[in-house]
Parts: C-alpha cells; sequence; structure tokens
C-alpha cells in the first residue's frame, strides 16, 4: 500500500524543495506557480483521485452479472489515468481492481499477460486486452450506441 504513495510524496517533496529555492532567490510568483504545478501532479498521480477498488475475485463476480469489463490498474501508471481521463464519467461504470491492493488481483492479471503485470488491462467477456484504446472500452459499456 505504501508504493503507492511514493510517486505523489517524491513530487510533493521536489516540488516544495524548487519552490523554497524559487522564493529565496527572489521570485515568490515562480516558486508559487512551480509549487502548484508540482502539487496536480502529486494529486493526478495519487490513490486519492483513483477510481475506487474492489478485489479481483468480487470485481470478476460482478462482471459476470452484470457484463461490464473489469479494468486491472495500479497508482501512477501514466496509461492507466490517460484511460481513465478519457473515459470520463463511464469510469465509474467499470470494475476497478488495483494490482498493488489485491495479490490475489495481480496473480489473475499475471496470468492473463505471460507472466507481466501490465496495466492497464481490460478483460471484457473472459477475454484479456492489455492497454486498449479508450474509445474501444466505452463501446464495450455501451455496445449499441
Amino acid at each position: 500500500m505504501m508504493r503507492t504513495w511514493i510517486l505523489p510524496i517524491v513530487l510533493v517533496l521536489s516540488g516544495s524543495a524548487v519552490a523554497t529555492g524559487q522564493f529565496l532567490t527572489g521570485s515568490p510568483r515562480t516558486a508559487a506557480a512551480l509549487l502548484l504545478a508540482f502539487l496536480a501532479f502529486a494529486g493526478m498521480y495519487s490513490p486519492i483521485i483513483s477510481p475506487r477498488s474492489i478485489d479481483a475475485r468480487e470485481a470478476q463476480h460482478r462482471s459476470a452479472a452484470d457484463g461490464r469489463p473489469v479494468v486491472f490498474w495500479r497508482s501512477g501508471c501514466k496509461y492507466c489515468i490517460r484511460l481513465r481521463i478519457r473515459l470520463g464519467r463511464s469510469t465509474r461504470q467499470l470494475h476497478w481492481a488495483n494490482i498493488w491492493r489485491d495479490p490475489a488481483g495481480a496473480a489473475v492479471l499475471r496470468a492473463a499477460n505471460d507472466g507481466n503485470e501490465t496495466v492497464p488491462t481490460v478483460i471484457v467477456a473472459g477475454q484479456p486486452h492489455t492497454n486498449p484504446d479508450p474509445g474501444w472500452v466505452r463501446e464495450q459499456l455501451f455496445p449499441s450506441a
């Protein structure tokens, strides 16, 4: 669980150091702008704004019941962030399983990806699709649209 916070913490500390340096050299506006930029990136990579995760077993059970895809992901993955952003509100309709919080989910992911923990991997009707196009994922949610 701690490793999900490593990148955001490093970004906050780095931003603080850079902003302090700018402030001490007499550039308070630059310092504030840089600190805000680092904080924005830290927020984007933090687990706070991540989708609500459930364990892989529950995600697969729900997917079997409602037909919605399961997304295996992890915090800090730029491809997972891209998928979330491009899906917009549709993100809430997927079943998300964080492989860093669920060792069984990581095992399912490795089985689907020849031993690799490649994320995001979307499982639709039992078939894994590694790093799929967000438009394709949206089509799986609304096949008739």
